[in-house]
């Protein structure tokens, strides 16, 4: 299993807009072969002094049954779709591609 934490930062204000292209984008990428999980998340509030908050960003957690699934889902057609619709929202975006220990 390959779990995929990605940090997308928005412009100032963009997270409501993102997420809405996320919602919208949901059911095609969890209907894709491979797909376990697809979470959009926010921060929460914790009260935990560690804890770096930031309100322009929006953190995915995906796990995708493998490499190759993962490989497939950045190339498809609804993504190339989405990163189109979002180019102007999002500042930045990176990845951390985990395999278990």
């Amino acid at each position: 299993m390959i779990s995929v934490i990605a940090t997308i930062t928005t412009r100032e204000g963009g997270v409501a807009a993102l997420l809405e292209h996320i919602n919208d984008n949901l059911s095609n990428v969890r209907a894709e072969s491979g797909c376990i999980e697809y979470l959009p998340m926010l921060d929460a509030e914790s009260g935990m002094a560690a804890q770096v908050k930031d309100a322009n960003v929006v953190i995915m957690l995906e796990k995708w049954e493998t490499m190759e699934a993962l490989h497939d889902h950045s190339v498809a057609p609804h993504m190339l779709d989405y990163r189109e619709k979002v180019k102007d929202i999002v500042q930045s975006v990176s990845l951390k591609v985990l395999a278990p220990a």
